[in-house]
């Protein structure tokens, strides 16, 4: 019988939180190299190496890869000959421990994302627990676990479905696929559970993303079974509808498809879809007894050598003396390089704001968004000689309820953030002649290199929803819906859907 020492587990932990919060596994960074080098979208090969150069920036500097630093998601299990040294603490207590150790790590806080009584008062635990922890008995003498820290804006994409058994599962996904929009941060991967019952396969959607980036093995080896034909046909198809990189349109939605399945009720298909972003982070290790787990972090060479150039039709923008005149000459799918002072706000602080204004009480002290920029993002507390910690956009459909009182009762002249805005937002954008500017989600550590200056101007109880003042410098944003209404959300997939289509015809003649 294998005796597992408590604090060995929960070390592991605390060091395998840390370890992916600032190390992509090097199997999806080389997913990624191949669909840098075969984009042929500009602006989707653009974003890419903004992730890519993130990626190795956030390795060198031990740092966040994402300031959204996830909900902590544990796969254990426990081989039914072991035996813990101590009984003080269940598994789930030794995990929130591990937990709140690495997001309370003084080299390399991590984000405090959890809120408690979601349905209520939704107050942060200041700490990120609890964690989510699957526990599973099984056979052998060891304790294996996988662990991963999984972002909001994918996270908030899971769909799930009870299908009938003669419905096709492929054509469930590829139009379920498109409505989910950019806000889950492709590319990245798709988890799929299939079977049991709904939970199940929720579980199973989950799991099957702790597998590793396999896909091209498998084109070239060939299915084996009905499940590898299954991933070989949604990777082929899902890259097809080109949503592409940041929902901007290209070749490259996903970089693999995962699939995991059980037996399922003859009357019953469950089908849970669940994505992986851009910071994709996760980690296997195993404890026999030895100690602590030993996680060999790779190599820097590893990385590819991506660099990322600007254009000469870059427009400089000065933020401080920006007018509504000005942004009118901006066109969809622009690069800008943006200086000058912005406020941040995000879910918390926007509610915050409609319950002032909804009671006469105006803004708070300190606070003044006419002809100003809003930036949807929960940053990550600084370090040493950091101004701030990383800082990359955040899911902007979540804002869209607030666009229009914003608009209308701020004078606000400009957002940016992460993915696409609802049909009923981009009126709205284009009726007030505003702007919406978009970020690359992934790309939080170098994001976070513009900014200059930073301080908590309202709201500083919210933490990282706190509303700050960020001084920034060259910060790197594409207009993705001008003050015509025209949005590259809308127009890049189609384009590049299309474009994939003529390929496939002149390959096929």
């Amino acid at each position: 019988m294998t005796v597992i020492r408590q604090q060995d587990f929960i070390e592991s932990i605390e060091d395998a939180l840390q370890y992916i919060s600032y190390y992509h596994p090097l199997d999806f960074i080389q997913a990624l190299e191949v669909a840098y080098h075969k984009e042929q979208n500009q602006a989707a090969k653009d974003a890419i190496a903004q992730i890519l150069i993130n990626s190795r920036m956030s390795a060198e500097g031990h740092r966040p890869i994402c300031q959204d630093t996830g909900i902590v998601t544990c796969f254990v299990k426990i081989g039914m000959d072991v035996k813990w040294d101590k009984t003080d603490l269940t598994v789930q207590q030794m995990v929130d421990e591990g937990t709140r150790r690495a997001y309370m790590n003084p080299d390399n806080p991590l984000r405090a994302s959890i809120v408690a009584d979601p349905a209520g008062l939704r107050k942060n635990t200041k700490d990120n627990t609890p964690a989510v922890v699957h526990i599973d008995l099984v056979p052998g003498h060891h304790v294996e676990v996988m662990i991963a820290a999984k972002g909001g804006g994918s996270e908030n994409k899971t769909k799930m479905a009870m299908l009938n058994p003669s419905d096709s599962i492929v054509d469930w996904v590829l139009e379920t696929l498109p409505k989910m929009g950019a806000g889950w941060c492709p590319p990245g991967m798709l988890g799929i559970g299939i079977g049991g019952t709904a939970e199940k396969a929720a579980v199973l959607a989950k799991e099957s993303l702790m597998e590793p980036v396999d896909i091209q093995e498998l084109l070239a080896r060939g299915p084996q079974n009905a499940e590898e034909k299954l991933r070989l046909e949604l990777y082929e198809k899902v890259n097809k509808l080109g949503i592409g990189a940041q929902g901007l349109g290209g070749l490259t939605t996903v970089v693999d498809v995962k699939i995991k399945s059980v037996p399922t009720h003859a009357a019953s298909l469950p089908v849970v879809m669940i994505p992986n972003c851009a910071a994709t982070r996760h980690v296997h290790f195993h404890l026999d007894g030895s100690g602590p787990a030993d996680i060999t972090p790779p190599k820097l060479e590893d990385w590819p050598q991506v660099t990322w150039e600007l254009g000469s039709n870059v427009r400089r923008v000065n933020l401080d003396t920006v007018t509504p005149e000005d942004v009118q000459s901006w066109q969809a799918g622009e690069t800008v390089l943006l200086s000058g002072k912005m406020l941040t706000g995000r879910d918390a602080a926007h509610k915050r704001i409609a319950d002032m204004l909804n009671k006469g009480e105006g803004l708070p002290q300190g606070v003044d968004l006419k002809n100003k920029f809003i930036y949807y993002v929960g940053p990550v507390d600084a370090v040493r000689d950091e101004v701030v910690g990383p800082a990359g956009p955040t899911t902007a459909t979540r804002m869209d309820k607030f666009t229009d009182m914003m608009l209308s009762q701020t004078g606000l002249l400009g957002m940016i953030g992460k993915s696409e805005r609802g049909d009923q937002t981009v009126e709205s954008i284009k009726q007030h002649k505003a702007v919406y500017l978009m970020a690359v989600g992934g790309a939080a550590y170098l994001v976070s290199k513009a900014i200059k200056k930073a301080r908590v101007v309202a709201f500083a109880d919210l933490g990282m929803e706190a509303i700050y003042e960020f001084e920034v410098e060259d910060m790197p944003v594409t207009v993705a819906v001008d003050s015509n209404g025209n949005n590259v959300h809308k127009q890049g997939p189609a384009i590049w859907k299309a474009n994939i289509a003529e390929l496939d015809a002149k390959l096929k003649a």
